[in-house]
């Protein structure tokens, strides 16, 4: 299960103000672990001050680039990001587990027309997708919204694709400063209706992907919905996720025995019931896979085996997949007195 691998950093480059892009040089003994869907994440692993920290990171590049690279904006108070822009050097060399991730994008050359929308550093998961889905000459839409112009990841980059492939339609939204042939304001149902009802009303949109803050891609979700779209073509990924929790989850009092399976080996241990069954397996020394611990990557997914559990959150997993017996470890209680996980069989 855990497939992480020491890779050396190839090259940083100053995005904007606040984000750098990171590539890693693959050796090619190693180069079939790390080919990738577009759409796809890889976790970072190293120790700052002392103590392991993991973060997950969409790579950016199309994976026709044979290019290893993701974009890290820094966040207030974010251990990680603030590393990645301040003090992470070429050379160095990070933890980086194989690629994974369910937000993908399959590419052919009669996929069709596609439809982007990314607000902020989700930016990173559509770039691949829009750059494989423009390789395969298929047509493409993308609305991003950021504060502004400085502020925009891959802004250049974006303004030189959408001049070589005229099947390209881009449109900015800046939310604190005007620019020529940019909406102004945060990416809202009219702003979506203007894409796909105004400019490109003649395309006929297959897929629709979504990526950014919990927020906007409600509601972008929501209007698309509204115009018809069905559900099955429109995917997401979370950068943000809401404080809501579960209420079932905070009540969740007692002890529990838990059995772990994680790289065929297993594990048994009682643990408190408040306790997240990812939490209390990292106490017990097991090397259960984790990354943004916050219910919006999909890296602790196991599935039960035995007993039953309640989530905090659930931005992830389907319904049939819950009902199958999967589950987010970093959001999961146990209810039963006994419960057993597995990482193994996902």
């Amino acid at each position: 299960m855990s497939q992480f691998n020491s890779l050396e950093v190839r090259h940083i480059h100053r995005e904007t103000p606040s984000a750098v892009s990171v590539e890693f040089h693959v050796p090619e003994a190693l180069a079939p672990s790390y080919s990738f869907k577009a759409g796809q994440y890889i976790t970072l692993k190293t120790n700052i001050n002392g103590e392991e920290v993991r973060r997950a990171y969409s790579l950016c590049t199309a994976p026709k680039e044979n290019k290893l690279r993701v974009a890290i904006k820094e966040v207030t108070d974010g251990t990680f990001s603030k590393y990645a822009n301040r003090e992470l050097t070429e050379g160095t060399a990070l933890d980086v587990h194989t690629p994974e991730g369910n937000f993908i994008y399959t590419p052919s050359s009669h996929a069709g027309a596609i439809a982007l929308f990314a607000a902020g550093s989700g930016i990173t998961p559509i770039m691949s997708i829009l750059k494989t889905a423009l390789d395969y000459g298929n047509t493409v839409a993308l609305l991003y919204g950021n504060k502004s112009t400085e502020e925009t990841i891959f802004y250049e980059e974006l303004i030189a694709l959408a001049e070589k492939y005229p099947h390209f339609y881009l449109k900015f939204v800046y939310s604190q400063a005007r620019a020529e042939n940019a909406l102004a304001g945060r990416i809202d149902g009219t702003y979506v209706n203007y894409v796909v009802k105004n400019q490109m009303k003649d395309i006929d949109f297959k897929n629709y992907y979504i990526c950014g803050p919990e927020a906007m891609i409600q509601t972008v979700s929501e209007t698309l919905k509204n115009n018809g779209v069905s559900e099955d073509a429109i995917n997401f990924e979370l950068f943000t996720s809401s404080a809501e929790t579960n209420e079932a989850a905070e009540n969740v009092s007692g002890k529990a025995t838990v059995t772990v399976m994680v790289d065929d080996e297993e594990f048994s241990f009682e643990m408190d019931a408040s306790e997240t069954i990812l939490d209390a397996a990292l106490k017990q020394k097991i090397d259960a896979p984790y990354s943004c611990q916050g219910g919006i990557c999909s890296s602790c997914i196991a599935r039960i085996t035995e007993g039953k559990a309640v989530m905090e959150k659930n931005q992830i997993l389907t319904d049939s997949e819950i009902e199958d017996g999967m589950i987010l470890t970093c959001q999961a209680h146990p209810t039963t007195p006994t419960i057993a996980v597995d990482y193994d069989d996902i």
